[in-house]
């Protein structure tokens, strides 16, 4: 079974049903055949931050972008420093 996706569009008019027309959200839920909780997530992404709510398949919010960029950078260093470590220790072992 595969997930089902749904356009920003359609999350923005969800979330609007809930909130400018006061339908409850578990009666939203039902008629728009979406579970409950993921309706009331909709609501809460929204309310946190409108701009960047539902970036979209793909798209990273920019702070995650950054974390992802400094994901990458920390394994990139700790993969130079085991080979440092490992440079030091055969050298190590060749002078004695």
């Amino acid at each position: 079974m595969q997930r089902r996706k749904f356009s920003r569009e359609f999350k923005l008019e969800a979330v609007r049903l809930v909130r400018e027309r006061g339908v409850a959200v578990a009666q939203a839920a039902r008629d728009l055949d979406v579970h409950e909780n993921v309706l009331r997530k909709w609501v809460r992404e929204l309310s946190a931050d409108p701009v960047q709510a539902f970036p979209g398949n793909g798209q990273m919010k920019p702070e995650q972008l950054e974390i992802e960029r400094l994901r990458r950078e920390v394994a990139k260093l700790k993969a130079e420093r085991d080979i440092l470590k490992k440079a030091a220790a055969y050298f190590a072992r060749d002078s004695i």
